[in-house]
């Protein structure tokens, strides 16, 4: 094997080292591409959370400290996934290129860097929940792949060209045979897509939009539809219930799971007299209830958009927990997905009477997929991160002291009940509005204790009462309404809401860690 890929030359030395960085950016970003290409392609045969982008992203995931997952959170919102596989993609594109330029001079380097990209990869992949030795398979693969296209760059860059028609005594011609390094890169650009894009094809079978449109919602037991006047119809201002495509979405799932409805079992076991296994079909056969419940997340800032109202079809989770024969000393339920993510939900919580269901329909359909189909956990007046465990096949009965759920590991409040809440929805910050009456609006929520009253207030001065909805259930927000007398110039809006508890919002600004925002949503507006 040479020593270095590119040979000698008698052009001047920044000729030379800039040809040697060209050639080895061009090698180490083929090598990569095709190392991924084979990886994908395996991984789409073995299991798509076993690629290395997604394996390595979601132990990224994991290890990234909690300020960082905040900010992208505030930052990116629901993009924040694509956020990191494209900052991935940014790290995996310069690690190759740099692989490359190390491999010009020393090619064995370059077999090293990718054994290690491979490693990591491998490692990534085992560590995920559930996880078998052939999850490996796809970075081991693809790192001998990337090795085998730099082999064959070694072969293309190692060759001379050959000198025609040349005289005995002169030398032959020094340098590299260009054609042949390019077809060699262009042999493996084309074989990195081939390869990805097959392993995209043949992860189709791993979908579960089939499944979804195979089910048939069963009709509820119990239902109840909102009343009258729950809905102000007020231009701009949030529709009481919020459309599957415009409800919020915020997990850690980097791929989403593909659960078929007829694979999925849902085991109840640990602090209970008898574990119970169901399957999708028994589930649905049970008694089911309908009920609008609005959910939120705690990562919501004042005045975001990380809450929702939606219309949950579902078992009662007392029912079940009630069947299995709950220890009295376990204190809490451990609800699981099927990619490992948990939740902690009180179990005094599940068995006090309250709507909380293992829900199989949102808004009428099936639970969409990245909402938790075939089935997701709903309980009123509890943030997200202690219950809305979506892709559920796990409740398992045990107690606080012995068992830190996900987030509660990264810091989050082990009991995280619900905030009372409020937001301005219209008119929003920045707007300008004509003097006269202005139509302030916006929703408020304190689920599973309601809204009692909700005030604004103009730069600062008195508290106006607003006109509520008519109230659904305790366990819904409520839109409000104030009819404002504008006069021109800048005005700073604020709201605040109180519960039926009588408890009112706080007004102190907190930042959503460890336990939920608070604060008075304002907005500043402009009147001509």
């Amino acid at each position: 094997m040479a020593d270095t890929l590119v040979p000698p030359s008698d052009a001047p030395a920044p000729f030379v080292m800039h040809r040697r960085i060209g050639f080895g950016i061009i090698i180490g970003l083929v090598c990569g591409a095709v190392a991924i290409g084979v990886a994908q392609l395996v991984a789409g045969i073995v299991d798509p959370g076993s690629s290395p982008i997604i394996a390595v992203g979601r132990a990224a995931i994991d290890a990234t400290p909690e300020w960082l997952k905040s900010f992208a959170i505030r930052t990116f919102g629901e993009n924040d996934k694509a956020v990191l596989l494209g900052g991935i993609g940014a790290v995996l594109t310069a690690v190759a290129a740099l692989i490359g330029i190390a491999a010009v001079r020393r090619p064995n380097a370059g077999y090293v860097g990718l054994a290690i990209f491979g490693l990591i990869g491998a490692i990534a992949a085992l560590t995920r929940p559930g996880a078998g030795a052939i999850d490996a398979l796809p970075s081991v693969l693809g790192a001998v792949a990337g090795a085998s296209m730099l082999w064959l760059f070694v072969r293309a860059l190692s060759a001379r060209p050959a000198a025609q028609h040349a005289e005995p005594d002169r030398p032959t011609p020094k340098g590299i045979d260009r054609r042949r390094f390019f077809l060699t890169a262009a042999a493996g650009a084309a074989t990195a897509v081939v390869a990805g894009g097959a392993g995209r094809a043949i992860a189709r079978r791993f979908d579960a939009n089939a499944s979804r449109a195979a089910v048939h919602i069963p009709s509820p037991t119990v239902s109840s539809a909102p009343p009258a006047g729950a809905d102000l119809d007020v231009p701009g201002l949030s529709s009481f219930i919020t459309s599957n495509a415009d409800f919020y979405r915020v997990d850690t799932a980097l791929l989403v799971p593909a659960v078929k409805a007829e694979d999925w079992q849902l085991r109840i076991h640990g602090m209970v007299e008898r574990e119970l296994t169901l399957t999708f079909d028994q589930l649905m056969a049970r008694p089911l209830i309908e009920r609008d419940i609005t959910l939120a997340c705690v990562s919501n800032e004042v005045g975001g958009e990380y809450v929702g109202n939606a219309r949950w079809l579902g078992t009662p989770v007392k029912d079940l927990l009630d069947e299995a024969g709950v220890d009295t000393a376990a204190d809490q339920v451990v609800s699981r997905s099927i990619d490992g993510f948990t939740a902690g939900t009180p179990t005094t919580v599940l068995m006090d009477g309250r709507d909380a269901m293992l829900a199989i329909a949102m808004n009428g359909e099936p639970l969409p997929i990245e909402h938790g189909f075939p089935v997701r956990m709903v309980v009123p007046g509890l943030y997200g991160y202690v219950s809305a465990t979506k892709w559920i096949v796990e409740l398992e009965l045990t107690t606080f002291g012995s068992f830190d759920a996900y987030w509660v590991k990264r810091g989050w409040a082990e009991q995280a009940p619900i905030k009372t809440q409020s937001r301005i929805d219209t008119p929003s910050s920045g707007t300008r509005v004509s003097a006269g009456t202005v139509a302030v609006a916006g929703v408020a929520w304190a689920q599973h204790r309601g809204i009692q009253a909700v005030e604004l207030r103009v730069d600062g001065g008195q508290w106006m009462p607003s006109e509520l909805s008519v109230e659904d259930t305790v366990d819904t927000w409520r839109q409000w309404l104030v009819k404002w007398n504008a006069t021109p110039g800048e005005h700073e809006l604020q709201v605040r809401a109180t519960d039926r508890m009588g408890e009112v919002q706080a007004e102190e600004h907190a930042p959503p860690f460890p336990d939920g925002a608070t604060g008075y949503h304002t907005v500043v507006v402009q009147v001509r």
